[in-house]
């Protein structure tokens, strides 16, 4: 059973780059077809998916988050890293790790518990 852990700090200032890493055990991350994404949800609203990186290495990001958003891994440690630069206190949510055969929500077989993650100076 594959399991994801995210981590990182919960509180970055106004205009740094945030950046989490997701863990994932019970599964290689350059396993064929799988997808591994980064989701969030701002206090009070939905899911808002932000990107992916596909097992083979390649990231797709979404077209709103584009210009701040980098994905990138390490397959030796099989992690997968989401740095997002100029924040704004508009970024302040819960970020979720997810993984699948896929790349929308549906597909989403895997989950992390996600980590709160506050802009505020």
């Amino acid at each position: 059973q594959v399991q994801l852990q995210e981590s990182g700090p919960g509180l970055v200032k106004p205009s740094q780059t945030l950046s989490l890493t997701c863990t994932v055990s019970g599964g290689s991350i350059t396993t064929n077809y799988y997808y591994w994404s980064w989701i969030r949800q701002p206090p009070g609203k939905g899911l808002e998916w932000i990107g992916y990186i596909a097992y083979s290495g390649s990231p797709y990001y979404s077209p709103s988050l584009k210009s701040r958003t980098s994905i990138s891994r390490d397959t030796s440690e099989n992690q997968f890293t989401l740095q997002l630069s100029s924040v704004t206190p508009e970024d302040t949510a819960a970020y979720y790790c997810a993984g699948g055969l896929g790349t929308v929500v549906a597909d989403f077989g895997s989950w992390g518990q996600g980590t709160q993650v506050t802009v505020s100076s």
